[in-house]
């Protein structure tokens, strides 16, 4: 008899049906997984997921908490995501956006605590800047590294994180501690002094300068790789190497210019970060946000638009995760664990846009 078998055959083209498809299938697919998982964790599925992804938005109880809590999650994930799907373009893996948010959170923090008491309209463009130029400085390293020495950035800028995090432990627990706060470790709330707060521009919406910096940036980077030169290398070079080099592109100058824009966007991140939704330097003041951009670039398809809707879906994760914890004692590890299986997920769906699986006879007993 005919025993039918499935075999992976290589399409002439990508697929741009499953370009877009595949991110809508993984989630799918993921919910399906997390069900399981959840099960197993002897919790009910259907409750689980209704938890993290219908009653944030939905439930009367907790919607009018959870509604401005979407966009002050989503704005530094997308804020991050969208530096770091520059370089993902152009084959430039800067993994280290997390260390990159620390030190661009802990530069402003810095400059701001130190011009204390005092007070002025300059203290918060300063303490952008410092932001930006803390996050800039950081990702330079694997940058300059890779440039110089031919280094691995993947490798490099992972490790820095670790560095980062050291630093903000010694600047929670000494240089930056709250002389006031009875030697309990994190800085000065920066959300109550004049000048240096970050709070929201429309009462009970959630939306502040990050958020508004964040949507900047979706249009900016739209912008760039639509209708720039710059946007043309980076596209570029991600496709071919040496079609970039037979364009003219100087790849080195590309790795800078790419982790110098991501790591800027990390720092402004950790910034807006630090002057209002945390509002101080602590020990925990980084919750994943570096690690969590990379699933939302890559579900977002490292197209800008698609990064603003990963975003969104993303930071209903980190909001329906915390509920989960507080209503049903989810453990909050389970929550990165559904993180981490969306892109293991997504990763491995992209084989159906450049193969597709066809159906074969097989002759047998």
């Amino acid at each position: 008899m005919n025993i039918p078998s499935f075999q992976l055959e290589k399409r002439r083209a990508p697929s741009q049906f499953w370009v877009w498809a595949t991110p809508i299938l993984a989630v799918v697919v993921t919910m399906i997984l997390g069900a399981a998982l959840f099960a197993f964790m002897g919790k009910d599925p259907i409750e689980t997921l209704r938890t993290i992804f219908w009653d944030p938005l939905f439930s009367s109880q907790f919607a009018s908490y959870s509604r401005p809590q979407l966009l002050i999650k989503a704005g530094p994930l997308i804020l991050i995501a969208i530096g770091l799907s520059l370089g993902f373009r152009a084959g430039i893996w800067n993994i280290g956006a997390e260390g990159q948010y620390i030190m661009g959170a802990l530069c402003s923090a810095a400059i701001g605590l130190a011009l204390y008491p005092a007070q002025g309209w300059y203290i918060f463009p300063l303490m952008l800047v410092g932001g930006a130029l803390g996050g800039f400085l950081w990702a330079m390293i694997p940058g300059l590294l890779k440039t110089k020495l031919n280094t691995n950035e993947i490798l490099v800028s992972l490790m820095l994180v670790y560095v980062a995090e050291q630093i903000l432990a010694s600047a929670a627990l000494g240089w930056l501690r709250n002389p006031e706060g009875n030697g309990f470790p994190g800085s000065r709330n920066l959300s109550r002094i004049e000048w240096m707060s970050n709070p929201e521009l429309i009462s009970g919406t959630g939306i502040h300068l990050g958020v508004i910096a964040a949507l900047g940036a979706v249009v900016g980077a739209y912008i760039l790789l639509s209708r720039h030169l710059l946007g043309f290398y980076i596209r570029v070079t991600g496709e071919s190497t040496q079609a970039a080099n037979f364009a003219g592109v100087k790849t080195s100058s590309l790795i800078l210019i790419c982790l110098g824009i991501s790591g800027a966007l990390a720092g402004l991140a950790g910034f807006f970060e630090v002057t209002g939704p945390a509002g101080k330097i602590s020990i925990n003041f980084n919750v994943g946000y570096g690690f969590t951009a990379i699933i939302v670039a890559f579900l977002g398809r490292l197209h800008p638009i698609g990064i603003l809707f990963s975003g969104l879906l993303l930071a209903l994760t980190f909001i329906g995760g915390e509920l989960a914890q507080l209503m049903l004692s989810l453990p909050s590890a389970s929550i990165q664990v559904f993180q981490g299986m969306l892109l293991m997920v997504l990763l491995a769906m992209d084989i159906l846009i450049n193969y597709k699986i066809v159906r074969r006879k097989k002759g047998g007993k």
